[in-house]
């Protein structure tokens, strides 16, 4: 989904028109980025926490000469999701089943 079917689904399930969604996740956006350029953290209950992480230096590879490239630490943004975020969309993944599997058939 992206910004323009957000907007668009959001405004089916409220008062408000496109363009005041539109506008209101603008303002959100610009102050998640604002605070976390701060290096404050963001914490919205049940649905997750935004702040910045260090990546510690690392070797990384040039794809296009394939020489080592070192690249320094840094402070990255990072999405925690929360409690209520995780019970409403993890999904379970069914083990693999035990037992005779099919054999594929030769062709002639």
């Amino acid at each position: 989904m992206n910004v323009k079917e957000l907007v668009k689904e959001a405004a089916k399930r409220s008062t408000l028109t496109q363009r005041e969604i539109k506008e209101a996740l603008d303002a959100i956006l610009e102050v998640i980025t604002e605070t976390l350029s701060r290096g404050e953290k963001i914490e919205i209950r049940g649905f997750g926490s935004f702040f910045m992480k260090e990546r510690k230096k690392r070797i990384a590879r040039n794809p296009k000469t394939n020489k080592p490239l070192e690249l320094p630490p840094m402070l990255v943004p990072y999405f925690k999701a929360g409690k209520q975020l995780k019970e409403k969309t993890v999904r379970i993944l069914e083990p693999p089943r035990k037992g005779r599997r099919r054999k594929k058939q030769k062709s002639k």
